[in-house]
């Protein structure tokens, strides 16, 4: 029946035109902000005077009693603007459908068990199953509904060991950073004693045997301290299976480097432990190598300096395959040979006009991912480089999750776009790829067009946007439209599902997704064409964007919408500033708001290789003048505009959408509603529950559809 649904309202709207509310029944709802006091904090630095009035809103929620009453008292603003808006209900009973489909990962093969997870409707975490043979019958084996009543403590990462008697798995709670690693029993099911704290952006491999597995932590924060205090002294430890954490040997670490991160990994035949270093987020590692078998621990550096990106795909015996942008700024596969005298790598796959996303080598075979404009594609190799052809995909989308193994034949990768969830494909180098496990949707993809298109931005560079809408939509007369964007650290923002998106489109809006520069799209000069000194283009790319969708009747003048998470909330801040006359309403999402601090805090200090350094002259003048916080203008009417974070992100932390908030409503920025939602015991956006999602963007797709006359009905 939601099948019969959904295709009854897109048969409705592919033959009228967008649903548009002639008034926006919230627009006269008188807003009283509450009253946040400020603090007198002045810093000079390089000649300019910094004023920072709400300095104070730094501090941690779950330690300060002020900041918390300041978050009450704004959500209970926020709250009831949000009761009085039309169409929330219809938004969260359109999402509840959309959201009731299996959400599928891919299989993880060991000791002839295969381990994945899915969430289907109504479930607020995913289960991890098990099914001993590709066709044996299912079982769970973790169901996180059990952690929590809340349902915000989640499943975040999971290693079978190699003959499928042990699993290590991570609990995230509450959207914080920090996993707690626990053992499993996979026959019986029963939880080990092991428990593993304050382990942070973190691989998991299995030594041989079982023994025991590898991970990565930081130092135990001081008290009060673990959501707010800067990250350093990243390790990789060896966990016996069965000891206490206490007796766990550290490995590898760079104490004279404190500020380095390290993840450690073993080629599929168990006999290389690869560990990749980086001293921040752009793509330049050191590869430390760590003999399995060796008679006592000896680090042997494969790369180093820093200089390039290098990506294990695997290895066999003395011989290891990388991804790298050596030579390449558009990537490349090589190759090394271990046992040499001298460290050479041999060329396999050379640089294209397409970059390479990501590889994988099934049995004889290298399947290589490339993205051509922003959709992917995959095309295959024998393991001297010969290219063999290209996999056929069900069309324009993204592919993910390529894992494969020297040692099998039969790999798996996933498939999306902006109108079909998560498809999961077998590959065996002898055939074309079969699908292992497909979603019955709750609606008919083939009713969703997704068209893509290319256009100026102000330097004259072409740019490409998707636009995603119901299929025979009267667009004639231009309809509500929500662009998105991110625009930095070098992540490509591909086709992608997401229910609360297909709700907007389902309601008669436009969904448009714009492929700014600073991200991977077009390899390495694509990203350094977006951060550090060019940041400025990411900002004129999003607004060229916006122009361009007005100026071909996309979308009428007062009915753009905007919506940016993370970098992305940064880039809401930055062209609201900029161009306030041109956006009618606004999402701005965990965003980096003080470019001036950001470092300061927690994972902060990584995001200098993107903006830059706040205490260096030119990166300061740089990031001044585009920081959100510092920018907002008195006497200009800003457009509607909802903040959005969470009380334990400890990624960006809330502070700096606390500040933000609290100096758009002091000044003078006319009379739309600014508000900010701050949600609890969520952080970052991962781990998040289902029924929370649904709850937060019906409130905010209500927001702006309000902002822009789309209609929202049953």
């Amino acid at each position: 029946m939601r099948n019969l649904t959904f295709l009854t309202l897109a048969i409705g709207l592919a033959l009228t035109s967008p649903a548009l509310a002639n008034d926006h029944e919230n627009k006269d709802v008188s807003l009283t902000y509450p009253e946040t006091r400020t603090v007198d904090e002045m810093e000079e630095q390089f000649g300019e005077y910094i004023s920072d009035p709400y300095r104070w809103l730094e501090n941690d929620v779950r330690e300060d009693s002020d900041v918390a009453e300041w978050v009450k008292a704004q959500n209970a603003v926020t709250d009831a603007y949000l009761e009085k808006l039309p169409g929330r209900e219809a938004l969260a009973k359109s999402m509840t459908e959309l959201f009731d489909y299996d959400d599928l990962s891919n299989p993880v093969e060991a000791g002839g068990k295969y381990f994945y997870e899915r969430k289907s409707g109504g479930q607020n975490q995913a289960v991890l199953y098990v099914r001993d043979g590709a066709d044996g019958e299912e079982r769970a084996l973790i169901d996180p509904a059990t952690w929590s009543d809340d349902g915000a403590t989640a499943l975040a990462g999971w290693k079978p060991s190699g003959d499928g008697g042990l699993l290590v798995y991570a609990v995230q709670d509450g959207g914080s950073d920090w996993r707690t690693l626990k053992v499993l029993d996979v026959t019986t099911g029963e939880v080990q004693p092991d428990s593993i704290e304050w382990a942070k952006f973190t691989d998991l491999a299995w030594m041989p045997n079982n023994v025991g597995f590898l991970y990565s932590r930081f130092p135990e924060p001081e008290g009060g301290e673990a959501f707010q205090s800067l990250n350093s002294d990243h390790a990789v430890y060896l966990h016996p299976i069965g000891m206490d954490q206490e007796n766990d040997t550290r490995i590898y670490a760079t104490p004279d480097q404190p500020d380095l991160n390290h993840s450690a990994e073993l080629t599929s035949d168990k006999e290389w432990v690869v560990i990749t270093s980086s001293s921040g987020t752009d793509e330049r590692y050191e590869i430390t190598l760590i003999k399995v078998d060796a008679p006592k621990l000896q680090i042997r550096k494969l790369v180093s300096g820093f200089e390039n990106d290098w990506r294990l795909i695997d290895g066999e015996g003395d011989t290891l395959y990388f991804i790298t942008n050596k030579d390449a700024p558009r990537l490349r596969v090589v190759k090394t040979d271990l046992s040499a005298e001298k460290t050479e790598f041999t060329e396999l796959v050379a640089e294209r006009d397409a970059v390479i996303d990501g590889a994988m080598i099934v049995g004889d075979r290298l399947v290589v991912s490339y993205l051509v404009d922003a959709k992917s594609q995959l095309s295959t190799f024998d393991l001297d480089g010969k290219a063999l052809g290209t996999l056929d995909l069900p069309g324009p989308g993204q592919v993910g999750g390529l894992s494969g193994s020297m040692k099998s034949e039969e790999g798996f990768f996933s498939f999306q776009s902006f109108n079909r969830p998560t498809t999961v494909f077998r590959y065996e180098p002898s055939s074309e790829p079969t699908v292992w496990a497909a979603p019955t949707l709750p609606f008919d993809p083939d009713m969703v067009e997704v068209t893509q298109r290319f256009y100026e931005s102000k330097d004259g560079t072409k740019i490409p946007m998707f636009l995603v809408h119901m299929k025979g939509q009267d667009l004639s007369e231009g309809a509500p439209t929500l662009l998105y964007g991110y625009g930095g650290f070098n992540i490509s923002v591909l086709p992608q599902y997401k229910p609360a998106w297909m709700a907007w489109i389902k309601a008669g809006g436009v969904f448009a997704s714009a492929n700014l520069r600073g991200g991977g799209e077009y390899g390495k000069d694509w990203h350094d064409a977006g951060r550090l000194q060019n940041k400025q283009n990411v900002f004129d790319d999003f607004i060229a964007a916006g122009e361009y969708l007005i100026g071909e009747g996309v979308t009428p003048k007062d009915g753009l919408a905007v919506e940016g998470r993370s970098n992305g909330g940064l880039l809401i801040g930055a062209v609201m500033n900029q161009r306030p006359d041109l956006f009618t309403a606004g999402h701005a999402a965990v965003g980096v708001m003080d470019m001036l601090r950001f470092d300061r805090f927690t994972a902060g200090r990584y995001w200098v290789d993107d903006y830059g350094y706040p205490n260096k002259e030119q990166d300061f003048k740089n990031l001044l003048a585009y920081s959100p916080y510092h920018n907002i203008k008195s006497g200009v009417d800003y457009p509607a505009l909802i903040v959005s974070t969470a009380d334990t992100d400890d990624r960006v932390v809330p502070g700096h959408s606390f500040k933000y908030t609290a100096r758009l409503q002091a000044l003078d920025t006319g009379d739309a509603p600014h508000l900010i939602r701050i949600e609890t015991r969520a952080g970052h956006g991962s781990g998040k529950p289902t029924d929370k999602l649904i709850e937060e963007y019906s409130d905010i797709y209500a927001f702006l559809a309000d902002a822009t006359g789309l209609s929202l009905t049953e």
